[in-house]
């Protein structure tokens, strides 16, 4: 360690006592966590001084700059890119497959997306797991390839690489087992630190609220969106966040495959979900609008409509998911190229009523049993598994009508899950109460 570097235990017990600490003091922090010269008891015991005490706009942005210098920054300049370089991120939910249509959109619109995904542990599923499902698609591809795709289609959906914000990496782990978590200022410097090291010129962010999502309650998310909001700007990052509800599976489909199918049907105009849409136009329109190629959010929203009536956002996925290894066809095959669970049995209606309100975070805890999630960040995933046609709340329904239809590996996985499910998912009588009016799926525009 070096003789000008703050001792450990210092920065600790200052963070501790409720002192905010200055930039050069948490680069020390980052740094000691990517060389090691940390141990991981500091770590933790930073982590929870973080958590009790807070940090204010200026420690975050510091943070967030260090995370993102602690390994690889992205240089477009070189790269020859035909437009603006733009991301969008998600805080997570189930049946979140956005990012499977907003990328080609905005590509097809004139923006460039190199969309570094992550891959999903606990109930929400995870992007690079649903493309993943396509044998042969390359998620981590070498710089020339994801240069060359970029360029001839404007949009590559890839994973992170192992020498992005690695300081972030380590405290990730470490917060994981140390009930730190929930911490917010090191939720938003671990989201935009690795947005920062993307080399982006712009960045949406998805912030669910719900019972399917992270932030349960509207307040913390609101307070969420507010603050990866100015620290993004902060660190030069220009940002828009939209709050947007989780209280329902967002589209039909939860599980690989069968998002990825929701996806082509939606690009394909075959099946477009209203919530799916609404979500999927706003973060489009905000993007394009931040980007500086839309004149407004609403210019934005048109473009986004347009590129889809079009067809050229659908020819965007296709080409990109060639591009990266995958098969030359997937607007034609669809559903044939992708993997096809065994077994499916349908939960069904007992009586006549409405679907009563369900606890979405447990359809995704269902998915995960089923094998189409993780409960460990090594397990291995199966493509095939999950729910489909997953009926919301309030919808009316006729005795024997199908509320979901689980996709299962085996007979034994299925029943246990419609046996779980049964409980969870449940019919109320005209009689018994009002069917649950939906709120708006976008809550709230942050910036």
């Amino acid at each position: 360690m070096s003789v000008d570097r703050p001792l450990a235990q210092e920065l600790i017990r200052s963070k501790r006592d409720g002192r905010a600490l200055s930039p050069a003091e948490v680069r020390a922090f980052a740094t000691g966590l990517a060389d090691g010269s940390w141990s991981d008891a500091q770590a933790g015991a930073m982590a929870m001084a973080v958590l009790l005490r807070g940090m204010d706009e200026a420690e975050m942005v510091a943070l967030t700059q260090a995370f993102a210098d602690s390994g690889r920054r992205l240089d477009w300049s070189c790269a020859h890119l035909p437009g603006p370089v733009l991301d969008k991120h998600s805080t997570g939910g189930v049946g979140d497959k956005v990012s499977l249509m907003l990328a080609p959109i905005v590509a097809a619109c004139g923006g460039v997306v190199p969309m570094i995904s992550g891959r999903g542990l606990g109930h929400t599923g995870g992007t690079l797991d649903k493309l993943a499902s396509w044998p042969g698609y390359r998620l981590t591809p070498d710089r020339a390839t994801l240069e060359r795709v970029l360029r001839e289609v404007g949009c590559a959906i890839v994973g992170a690489s192992q020498e992005f914000a690695p300081a972030d990496k380590r405290l990730y782990a470490i917060r994981d087992v140390t009930a730190t978590v929930e911490s917010l200022p090191l939720i938003v410097a671990s989201i935009l630190s690795k947005k920062l090291a993307a080399g982006l010129q712009g960045l949406v962010l998805d912030v669910k609220v719900g019972n399917g999502a992270f932030c349960r309650g509207f307040g913390e998310a609101q307070a969420l969106a507010e603050a990866l909001v100015r620290v993004s700007r902060g660190a030069g990052l220009p940002a828009r966040a939209l709050v947007t509800d989780m209280n329902q599976v967002l589209g039909r489909h939860a599980g690989n495959a069968l998002e990825v199918r929701e996806a082509i049907e939606f690009l394909t105009a075959h099946s477009r979900e209203p919530r799916l849409l609404a979500v999927t136009l706003a973060l489009a329109s905000e993007l394009l609008h931040l980007g500086g190629i839309a004149d407004s959010a609403v210019d934005g929203e048109k473009r986004a409509r347009e590129a889809l009536a079009s067809g050229r956002a659908a020819e965007a996925f296709e080409r990109m998911v060639a591009g990266l290894g995958g098969p030359s066809n997937v607007l034609a095959a669809g559903t044939h190229g992708l993997p096809q669970a065994p077994v499916t049995r349908s939960l069904l209606a007992p009586f006549d009523g409405h679907v009563a309100a369900v606890d979405t975070r447990v359809l995704g805890l269902v998915v995960l049993e089923l094998g189409g999630g993780r409960r460990r960040a090594e397990d291995s995933i199966d493509p095939r598994v999950g729910l489909a046609d997953v009926l919301p709340p309030g919808q009316l329904v006729h005795r024997g009508q199908p509320l979901l239809t689980v996709h299962a590996a085996s007979e034994v996985d299925a029943e246990a899950a419609l046996a779980r499910l049964g409980a969870l998912v449940t019919v109320e009588a005209p009689s018994e109460s009002q069917p649950v009016e939906p709120g708006p799926v976008v809550c709230a525009v942050v910036g």
